[in-house]
């Protein structure tokens, strides 16, 4: 990467259970495990001269945590909240805290779910969701970031 280009950073949070990936309900969530989610991310980020930084926590304050440390270091957040999505006020109360494009991004359509799945509590101040594409839906969230933060 250039010296004289601007240094770009994206946080990707990864919410409850997603550890688990690979193992749980792989026929909603697929067989990809969350490593390898994230070595693709990186390496895209490579590709496209920005820094992916991944962070995965099942516990709610240090998600709230990662997203207060993220104001001022990062040019956009991708976060899939999991669980979280539907109850946390925390979270949200976090992600208001920032002035940058953030991407609400699920593996499942939530909204062809259970109904306690069909409300998110971030997607009314996030900049955009994608929903229901599976892992591909990580792609598609980082080529829209890198995109935003580029313009």
């Amino acid at each position: 990467m250039s010296k004289l280009k601007k240094l770009r950073k994206v946080l990707v949070i990864h919410g409850p259970n997603l550890n688990m990936l690979g193992k749980r309900e792989p026929a909603i969530y697929g067989k990809t495990t969350l490593n390898e989610i994230n070595k693709k991310l990186k390496n895209a980020g490579k590709n496209l001269e920005i820094t992916i930084d991944t962070f995965q926590s099942n516990h709610e304050g240090e998600i709230v945590e990662k997203i207060q440390d993220a104001m001022g270091k990062c040019q956009g957040l991708i976060i899939n909240p999991a669980a979280y999505t539907h109850t946390s006020i925390a979270i949200r109360d976090a992600l208001l805290l920032l002035n940058i494009p953030i991407i609400e991004i699920h593996l499942s359509n939530i909204y062809k779910r259970e109904s306690f799945r069909n409300k998110s509590m971030i997607a009314d101040i996030a900049t955009a969701q994608i929903s229901g594409f599976g892992i591909l839906g990580y792609s598609m969230a980082l080529e829209a970031i890198v995109t935003m933060i580029s313009t």
